[in-house]
């Protein structure tokens, strides 16, 4: 597959988002814990990436530490993000784990209550860069099959996340979802033979509350989300992606952060807050390829 780096160039397409907003924005919490990295999973090594050990090793036996701190992102975390949210009535879209869903109902019981889409975020949180095409490809299935038996419908977006150079192609050949978010190129979805992307985002993101790089407290996190909503007003026409985990976001002092911003949104009376597949929805009926 060949790279576009043109794009839309100087004149971005008009999304028409619904109401006259000038912003569609999109929270997203992942649902990763218990399909990370594991011997307890039949992987070599323990998990070493996203979160609050940050440049942890990967160990060929269990890592305690890390798994609790993953475990709070199911425990704790989950629900934290689930109170800030449904209490403002604000939808969310999660990019779920199959097999980290499997391992808590509860949580996918709760989700599907609060009518939030679920889309899929493969069946393993694991890195595909190196994983063999065949095996990816046998990994999606089960990913769509075991959604589906959880959450009584097929995914209709997907994120794997720690793509392999496979995963685009794989999906589109799939057949069977709205959307593919594997991609960070843009401000606005797009198509890309014949899939429609829905970019995601990884500035607007927890995930650099962890990172070497990254935000170091929760005030830091909300200012950025804050200019980076401004801008987008200003501009017009644009999408943004807001992305959490319980683990991460989850925390206490990270969490008032997002609350502060989600309120901030609702506050602006210039945004459109909607779901992931609610927004390729509109893009498909405003932009059909």
């Amino acid at each position: 597959m060949s790279r576009d780096l043109i794009g839309y160039g100087a004149t971005p397409p008009d999304p028409r988002w619904p109401d006259g907003a000038r912003v569609a924005v999109n929270f997203v919490i992942n649902y990763e814990e218990g399909a990370e990295n594991s011997v307890l999973n039949g992987d070599e090594r323990s998990e070493a990436f996203l979160s609050d050990m940050v440049g942890a090793a990967s160990h060929p036996a269990r890592a305690m530490a890390m798994e609790s701190l993953y475990e709070y992102g199911s425990r704790a975390g989950f629900w934290r993000l689930h109170r800030l949210f449904t209490g403002r009535g604000v939808p969310v879209t999660v990019f779920g784990v199959a097999a980290a869903m499997a391992a808590n109902p509860a949580a996918v019981d709760a989700m599907l209550a609060a009518g939030w889409e679920v889309a899929s975020h493969g069946y393993r949180w694991i890195d595909y860069q190196t994983v063999p095409e065949a095996v990816e490809r046998e990994h999606i299935a089960r990913a769509i099959e075991l959604h589906a038996r959880l959450t009584g419908e097929r995914p209709l977006g997907w994120y794997q996340g720690r793509t392999s150079p496979n995963t685009a192609r794989l999906i589109a050949e799939e057949g069977g979802f709205v959307y593919d978010a594997d991609s960070y190129a843009d401000d606005l979805p797009y198509y890309a033979g014949g899939q429609l992307i829905v970019p995601y985002s990884l500035d607007a993101n927890d995930m650099k509350m962890v990172a070497l790089n990254g935000f170091t407290e929760g005030a830091q996190f909300f200012r950025y989300l804050v200019d980076s909503f401004e801008q987008l007003r200003e501009e017009g026409g644009r999408m943004m992606s807001v992305g959490l985990h319980g683990r991460i976001a989850g925390r206490p002092g990270r969490a008032i952060a997002v609350a502060r911003f989600v309120d901030h949104v609702l506050q602006s009376g210039d945004a459109w807050i909607a779901r992931r597949i609610d927004i390729a929805r509109h893009w498909q009926e405003v932009h059909p390829q």
